[in-house]
Formats: structure tokens, C-alpha cells, sequence
């Protein structure tokens, strides 16, 4: 067999005594790792949330050193701010996907977002809840920023309901005893408070309950 040495139109690009040194420097695309670290960061904290989630752990995961970290993010509040920002961003992606398809009545658009939602719980061994609704139970410990940016999210998510409900009442699905925005209101209340619950017991029971619930709350007698 053949060297490498052997074959002359690759030896010849060899080069004769190897320089030690610096290792070459990564062509990874920087907004890659601060992505990879926002990505890692939603797992974890939606697994244990801020206060009792480390640095070291999401650093580890995606073999990302410290001193990189502290490139992108100044203090692990920073960090929260903007993995807690790509989530928002995230989950209204997934609810414009749902809550927007016309192939589908809008109440039958709700009801597949849910059961969406349901699946994933299931799939991740209810392990993994909503992480808004984590930092939502920490808020008292956190700092105030969170406190704000956990209220700008829930009403962009309740101004997505609120339009799907008004398209259902258009509809004649649902017949509402109150706004539309406070129905909306009641929809994550509720929907949080199932989710912890289902953590709790490792069940779907409590979001079928809650569902059901919701739903003959605001169905339409005569649809």
C-alpha cells in the first residue's frame, strides 16, 4: 500500500517541518454560537428555570467556554432577558402557524394549538414546561426587567387568542358573557396553571380538563 509520502502530487504540498502554534482559528459564524446558546438556554431553563439553572450546564452542552459566553451575554440576567426574548419570538411563530390556518375553523384552530402543545409535554416526558410560565413563578425573585418583559409576552400571546376568538364569534362557534381580550386573559391563566399541574402529576389529564372547560365556557349553545 501506498504512503502518503508515495504519491508525489500530495507530498509535494506537504510541508517540510509543521509549525506549532495557535490552532487555527474557528469559521464558525459568531451569531451561530449566540444562537446555540439562546437554543440551549431555552431547554434548560424550561426544564428548571432561572434561578436554579447554571451557566456551566447550557455551556457544557453545546461545548461553548465560558470566555465566549461573556462575548455575547454580560450577566447571566442578560443571558435570561434574550433566551427569554427568542422564546417570545419562537412561540408566536407557533401560534401565528396555528392560530392562522385557514384550513381550519378558528375554534378547531385553538383546539390544535392545545393538542400541539399537549404532544410536546408528552414527548419531552413532562420534563419541559412553558418557560414563561416558570419565570411567571420565580418572578419574585427575579430582577424587574423580567417582571416586564413576562407581561409584554403574555399580551402579544393574548393578542393572538383574542384575534382567533373574534374570527370564532364571526363564526357563530362561540358566544362570549365577556371581552374578548379578557376571555383571552382567562385562556393562559388557565392554560399555565394545567401545565404546572400536568408536571405535577405527570398527566394530561389536568389540559383536557381545562380545555373542556374553556370550551363549553364559550361554545355556542346552538353551533
Amino acid at each position: 500500500m501506498l504512503s502518503v509520502l508515495d504519491k508525489p502530487d500530495i507530498a509535494a504540498n506537504l510541508p517540510n517541518n509543521p509549525r506549532r502554534g495557535r490552532p487555527k482559528k474557528s469559521s464558525v459564524d459568531p451569531l451561530d454560537t449566540r444562537e446555540a446558546l439562546l437554543r440551549a438556554g431555552m431547554l434548560i431553563l424550561t426544564e428548571s428555570g432561572f434561578t436554579r439553572s447554571g451557566i456551566d450546564p447550557i455551556l457544557k452542552s453545546i461545548g461553548v467556554p465560558k470566555g465566549s459566553f461573556y462575548h455575547y451575554f454580560s450577566s447571566k440576567e442578560a443571558f435570561g432577558l434574550a433566551v427569554l426574548e427568542r422564546y417570545r419570538r419562537y412561540f408566536e411563530a407557533k401560534l401565528d402557524g396555528f392560530l392562522l390556518d385557514e384550513a381550519f375553523s378558528p375554534l378547531e384552530r385553538l383546539q390544535r394549538f392545545v393538542q400541539d402543545a399537549q404532544d410536546g409535554i408528552v414527548r419531552h416526558e413532562f420534563k419541559r414546561g412553558c418557560l414563561v410560565g416558570n419565570l411567571e413563578q420565580e418572578s419574585s425573585l427575579l430582577p424587574e426587567a423580567f417582571s416586564e418583559q413576562l407581561q409584554m409576552t403574555y399580551q402579544s400571546w393574548q393578542d393572538r387568542v383574542a384575534v382567533c376568538l373574534l374570527a370564532s364569534q364571526k363564526h357563530g362557534e362561540i358566544t362570549l358573557q365577556t371581552s374578548i381580550e379578557e376571555t383571552a386573559q382567562a385562556f393562559w391563566m388557565g392554560w399555565e396553571g394545567a401545565v404546572h399541574r400536568a408536571r405535577l402529576v405527570k398527566s394530561t389529564q389536568p389540559l383536557s380538563l381545562f380545555m373542556t372547560f374553556f370550551i363549553q365556557a364559550i361554545q355556542s349553545k346552538t353551533h
